[in-house]
């Protein structure tokens, strides 16, 4: 049985720990947060979806507020990372060096220099180090790049992502309004949607932003005349709720996803009916976490991601804020 501890207990750590108690062979044995009222808190731990309302067993639970402590007590085997981003490189680093697999919730890391201290941690530890971009296993998104990649419907003529909410207020510290500590909207919501375009299309040419207070707008130039943008926003008022969608353009259909309606996801051919395609179980989260373990149980599984497109998803966004910045393409 795979003995896992959480390590940063607000929203996210709450969403892997309900998520790892679905995962088979493997059970949450300790949790790790310097709040010292991390029980009573953890009961309000906000967040912008759904997934992180589960009961905890804290009887079951080692707490510790002492990371050192937790790894020289040799509790637990991996991790979920899911500290604010600017502590990443640091926690991982340690964590590897004394022998723990790291699923480490994204971004990687907040620069590229970060990036490739935890990528040759992790290889020089030989342990898994798998960073949580969630949407390449969200299933809609996952049956989206099947279809294009099928080319049932033709070419993409072009696509559009959104990612939309209120700022989120349930960091601790409010950390996530300090661009030092979480690289603002477009390193902490946006890079879900740029990862993806990585993901579908490959790395850009170049990238053109367009940004305002809390929002980014980005174009992904391939050269090859498909229109592919994507926005990112924590502008909305906090009533608006959530959306995260799509509509992917083919010369024979359109798939269309928006997680806020109630057919969130539907495939519109140029022939034919309307269909809603059958869909893995699940979410992103709880299948990102199968696939970590699945690695280290060492089944033979499909490549999803990558520390190097981990790192290239950095780089990216960091070349979309810079064409915020400057008012001009920058090139990849």
């Amino acid at each position: 049985m795979l003995r896992v501890g959480i390590v940063g207990f607000g929203f996210m750590g709450r969403m892997h720990y309900a998520n790892w108690n679905k995962c088979e062979n493997a059970t949450v044995t300790a949790i790790c947060d310097s709040d010292p009222n991390i029980i009573e808190n953890s009961k309000n731990a906000g967040g912008n979806i759904e997934g992180a309302d589960s009961a905890i067993d804290f009887d079951s639970l080692t707490v510790y507020s002492d990371f050192d402590k937790m790894l020289a007590d040799g509790v637990v085997d991996a991790i979920s990372l899911t500290l604010p981003t600017f502590l990443h490189c640091d926690f991982t680093v340690k964590a590897l060096e004394a022998g723990l697999h790291v699923l480490c919730e994204k971004p990687m890391a907040l620069n590229i220099d970060e990036c490739d201290k935890m990528t040759a941690a992790a290889e020089k530890s030989g342990k898994i180090l798998q960073i949580g971009h969630c949407i390449r296993f969200w299933p809609e998104y996952v049956k989206a790049k099947e279809i294009i990649e099928s080319g049932e419907y033709g070419k993409v003529i072009s696509a559009t992502f959104r990612r939309l909410g209120s700022a989120p207020t349930w960091g601790a510290d409010d950390w996530f309004a300090n661009d030092d500590r979480s690289g603002g909207v477009a390193m902490d919501l946006h890079i879900h949607d740029s990862d993806y375009v990585q993901y579908l299309f490959g790395m850009p040419n170049n990238v053109s932003g367009f940004g305002g207070f809390n929002c980014i707008t980005t174009r992904f130039d391939y050269g090859d005349g498909k229109l592919v943008t994507a926005e990112g926003s924590w502008a909305m008022t906090p009533s608006f709720g959530f959306e995260m969608s799509f509509n992917i353009v083919m010369e024979k259909a359109t798939i269309v996803y928006d997680c806020s309606r109630e057919k969130a996801f539907r495939v519109c051919p140029g022939e034919g009916e309307v269909f809603t395609p059958e869909v893995l179980p699940g979410d992103g989260y709880v299948r990102e976490i199968e696939h970590f373990a699945g690695l280290i149980e060492g089944k033979d599984l499909p490549e999803v991601i990558t520390l190097e497109q981990s790192t290239a998803s950095i780089k990216l966004v960091k070349a979309e804020i810079e064409s915020v910045q400057t008012n001009n393409a920058v090139g990849l």
